[in-house]
């Protein structure tokens, strides 16, 4: 494998405190790359030689984006469920079970050619990770299927039989918790990295999310959970107990919430993208973020409250909507979307760590935010 030199850069993005606080920007940068890894970042001026060249003509470049929630295992479209929530509306995660229904009507190479379809949208966008969650089978063989699908893609899987309790379930969740935390974690755990639930009213209570994923921790699956969404609740609580990666939505927390993300490290993975498409109040990542929670950024890209593939309408919305600074937005979206992974191979350029490069066809990474819509990331190289 040949080395890469890239370089011409107005801005390089390292997240590398050995550059300086914060994003560490070397201004007309350059980075070498070589068996897939980063070799060295500095000034352009003194870069190693390298057997290829590749010239950025003066634009940014930066970490991959690490999207470390999404539910690309699906069939089906819920274009009029949007339009009725446009109308006034109000989503409560009804409409989960038609997704459910059409995703097990599905063939697998229907729902392998959506997920590889939606990968390319995020890779062109800049995205060069994602975490993609099963949960729209919900019977034993369509959940290991979902996982079994994901994981040709990407190695963050997250098993999420406890999404909601299906209709033929709905006389007895107790039961379905015992399916999902028995016959299916036995059939999804081979498959997964994750496991995860939807700890909300509508969904599963602390208790049985807890039951959920204190199984799956004795399945070797390491946790994550969808908390406080809809309303308050006991889910990010619960979360920062049991010591979890992240919690995901975090839309309405109290005091005691912040406290206990602050001093678990648990990490508050904000999904703007969904108040967006459903009118809903926006989580406030600045008081988070002043209380000393580090949080992350993702798409939560799937058919229902959420269906967008972009991380930079997520940093956009992020600076916009929820009170960070740019530097803060493209932080959540890399290094802080690694650290909800348990990831430190990616979300940064420092020495050694995975060549995922996104050119910024702009002369700044400020651009991101500065023009939302417009398509401005690229990945050089992606790894899913």
């Amino acid at each position: 494998m040949t080395s890469l030199l890239v370089t011409g850069i107005s801005e390089l993005v390292t997240n590398d405190p050995v550059h300086g606080p914060g994003l560490g920007v070397i201004p007309a940068g350059a980075v070498v790359v070589d068996q897939g890894r980063v070799e060295w970042t500095g000034r352009a001026g003194v870069a190693p030689a390298a057997d290829e060249v590749f010239d950025a003509s003066g634009r940014a470049v930066i970490p991959g984006f690490v999207d470390s929630h999404s539910h690309l295992v699906f069939a089906g479209d819920r274009a009029a469920e949007f339009a009725a929530r446009m109308s006034g509306q109000r989503y409560d995660g009804g409409g989960i079970a038609t997704t459910v229904a059409a995703t097990r009507a599905a063939s697998d190479d229907e729902l392998a050619m959506n997920v590889a379809r939606l990968l390319g949208e995020m890779r062109r966008q800049g995205t060069t990770t994602v975490e993609v969650k099963s949960g729209y089978g919900l019977t034993v063989v369509d959940e290991a299927r979902s996982l079994v699908i994901a994981s040709r893609f990407t190695a963050e899987t997250t098993f999420l039989g406890a999404h909601v309790v299906p209709e033929e379930h709905a006389a007895d969740p107790v039961a379905y918790v015992d399916l999902v935390t028995g016959p299916m974690l036995e059939a999804c755990a081979p498959h997964a990295r994750w496991i995860d639930a939807f700890c909300e009213r509508g969904a599963f209570d602390a208790d049985q999310a807890r039951t959920v994923l204190v199984a799956g921790a004795a399945a070797g699956l390491q946790g994550r959970l969808h908390a406080n969404q809809l309303g308050p609740g006991p889910g990010v609580g619960l979360a920062c107990e049991l010591g979890l990666a992240a919690v995901d939505h975090c839309t309405y927390l109290d005091d005691a919430d912040v406290q206990a993300l602050r001093d678990s490290g648990t990490i508050a993975t904000l999904l703007p993208g969904v108040e967006f498409s459903t009118r809903s109040p926006y989580p406030d990542a600045r008081a988070l973020i002043d209380a000393g929670v580090r949080v992350a950024l993702a798409t939560d890209c799937n058919p229902g409250s959420c269906y967008t593939s972009s991380m930079p309408l997520c940093i956009a919305l992020g600076v916009r909507e929820m009170g960070m600074t740019p530097d803060e937005a493209l932080l959540a979206a890399t290094a802080a979307g690694a650290a909800a992974l348990r990831r430190d191979d990616i979300g940064h350029l420092r020495v050694g760590a995975r060549a995922d490069l996104v050119v910024v066809d702009a002369p700044s990474y400020l651009h991101l935010a500065y023009r939302p819509g417009v398509p401005l990331a690229h990945a050089l190289r992606f790894h899913a």
